[in-house]
């Protein structure tokens, strides 16, 4: 059965400078929702309110229905990437897999080419872009109906980024997925459904002339 989620009425200010406005999103389950936008236009700060780690001056979130105040503390709703690494650096990839997982298909889930390599290896000790992959993965594997990815791609290696690609595509067939990435081409490589943070408000997008209309892209940057 799909599930719905959708934010309604957000408003949210910063030492009384307006970033969000009367917002609404709405994603579903089989989405991969792209949301783009300028440096400081509020993407990060709506996922956050979203996910439900930052106070909206005024917010409704909605899924399947039911209002939800911090979604992240019931299980199963969402899971949020944020831009930062947020894995403990102390232990290993297998202990931090074992402890994501609960001990359900570890193996499976290192059975993969980088990970496979770096199954002893501390967490502190991994490369930035290793480091994100396993994020990436972990948060795609556990049972969420929703993944928001703030900057998923952002200090990857190239290759990595293909390959998370198809992956955050292979599981969007069982969740709804909103991700971010300062490369508008990587959001819309993987996306079905696109937005535009612009002006504090959302605008929705069709077409890469949309974005020029919005000012986002220039006209020569879609040759």
């Amino acid at each position: 059965m799909q599930s719905i989620l959708e934010i309604d009425s957000v408003m949210k200010s910063f030492d009384g400078r307006r970033i969000l406005s009367d917002i609404y999103l709405k994603c579903e389950t089989g989405d991969i929702l792209g949301m783009l936008g300028r440096n400081g236009s509020g993407k990060s700060t709506l996922l956050k309110i979203l996910f439900g780690a930052m106070k909206g001056d005024h917010k409704f979130i909605r899924i399947d229905g039911e209002i939800y105040d911090k979604p992240f503390k019931t299980p199963g709703l969402v899971c949020y990437l944020p831009q930062h690494n947020f894995l403990l650096g102390h232990l290993s990839v297998i202990t931090t897999v074992d402890l994501y997982l609960e001990g359900m298909g570890v193996d499976t889930f290192l059975d993969d080419e980088l990970l496979g390599k770096l199954r002893d290896n501390k967490i502190n000790s991994l490369s930035g872009g290793e480091s994100r992959y396993l994020e990436i993965k972990l948060l795609l594997s556990m049972p969420s109906k929703f993944v928001l990815l703030d900057e998923p791609f952002n200090g990857v290696a190239p290759v990595m980024i293909e390959q998370l690609k198809t992956m955050i595509v292979q599981h969007s067939t069982t969740k709804g997925i909103i991700l971010t990435d300062h490369d508008y081409n990587n959001v819309l490589d993987v996306a079905n459904k696109y937005c535009l943070v612009y002006d504090g408000g959302i605008k929705h997008i069709e077409t890469k002339n949309d974005l020029v209309k919005w000012q986002y892209l220039k006209l020569n940057s879609l040759d």
